[in-house]
């Protein structure tokens, strides 16, 4: 059963430009995974530092295999620490 992925990010000001490139990796990577079917990237009109990811994948399993991998790991610890706080995320069935 298909699960979408909700990632939750604080983007200080001035930090965008250094976390576009590391998203844009992320992304690109995410894409060449097994299961991987659609993500899209939302800023909060009321609050822009407020960053939304939306990922799609094919089966919960396959995001966690992708969110376990260390080619994550190693991306995820970079934007981690350029925002100075871990990434929330859930995950959610359809309907």
């Amino acid at each position: 059963m298909a699960v979408k992925v909700i990632l939750k990010r604080k983007v200080p000001r001035g930090k965008e430009k250094d976390l576009l490139p590391l998203l844009l990796e992320l992304r690109t990577q995410a894409m060449r995974q097994p299961g991987y079917i659609s993500g899209e990237t939302l800023r909060s009109v009321t609050s822009p530092e407020d960053l939304l990811v939306i990922g799609t994948w094919q089966t919960k399993e396959a995001w966690e295999q992708w969110a376990s991998s260390k080619q994550r790991a190693e991306i995820q610890e970079k934007i981690d620490s350029l925002l100075g706080e871990k990434t929330e995320y859930s995950i959610y069935y359809y309907g």
